[in-house]
């Protein structure tokens, strides 16, 4: 059977694009997730170490990349670090399309309108001969969160990064409630209701492809126009 890889790191987005592959029947045998030592252009960033723990929930085997610093807080061509960036994703997934029970088919892909992130993760598709699953892309975002609560995900911002978004959002629950005060924050300061440009990040604690909720304890950590959440504890319920 084709075996399919999912990219992943927890947040929304990447979970929805797995969980729409396993509900199309595709035969996602591996999560890939890469843990960037500091910022990055291709990588969600906060929180990737809990992708281990959602794993586990969904029962699907993690492989797990950690490159060095991809220094993207000092860039001049972001072209050119955004390829550099996908070179140890391209690695491992080759390192998993030649072990013996694999049949690598293609990849799976959260990506919503970022062509800088898209076209790269085609152009590798490409050279690796595979297809790209990318339920999300260019789809109608308010209709693709929508779409996540009815299917009982449950999701929690973990990272914000934009004018309107204050302390108060972190470890919120992105829900129908939240979206709605995420479209007046679009009207006022057109913060994306997805988050897509980096205003907030999301990790999924539930959802129906995961056996077990995880339970998180943490810290708000604010620093005067940004914040995230500090974990201190994760388990399994």
């Amino acid at each position: 059977m084709s075996n399919w890889v999912s990219l992943f790191s927890g947040g929304k987005d990447s979970s929805w694009a797995l969980y729409r592959a396993l509900e199309e029947g595709l035969d996602v045998s591996r999560l890939l997730t890469v843990h960037p030592a500091g910022d990055s252009y291709m990588y969600h960033t906060p929180a990737t170490e809990l992708a281990a723990l959602a794993a586990e929930s969904v029962g699907i085997e993690l492989v797990e990349v950690s490159p060095d610093d991809f220094g993207a807080d000092d860039v001049d061509d972001a072209g050119a670090q955004g390829d550099a960036e996908l070179e140890p994703m391209e690695a491992a997934l080759r390192e998993i399309a030649a072990a013996d029970d694999v049949d690598l088919a293609g990849v799976t892909a959260g990506a919503v309108e970022s062509e800088f992130q898209t076209s790269r993760i085609q152009a590798m598709c490409d050279r690796l001969e595979i297809d790209l699953f990318a339920p999300l892309w260019q789809r109608d975002p308010v209709e693709l969160a929508e779409a996540m609560f009815d299917a009982g995900f449950e999701i929690r911002i973990v990272q914000v990064a934009a004018y309107g978004l204050d302390e108060s959002w972190l470890g919120r629950r992105y829900d129908a409630e939240a979206l709605d005060d995420l479209l007046a924050l679009r009207e006022e300061y057109g913060v994306h209701p997805l988050g897509e440009g980096g205003e907030f990040e999301t990790y999924v604690v539930d959802g129906p492809h995961m056996g077990r909720r995880i339970d998180l304890t943490y810290d708000a950590v604010w620093e005067g126009d940004r914040g995230h959440v500090e974990i201190r504890d994760a388990r399994l319920e």
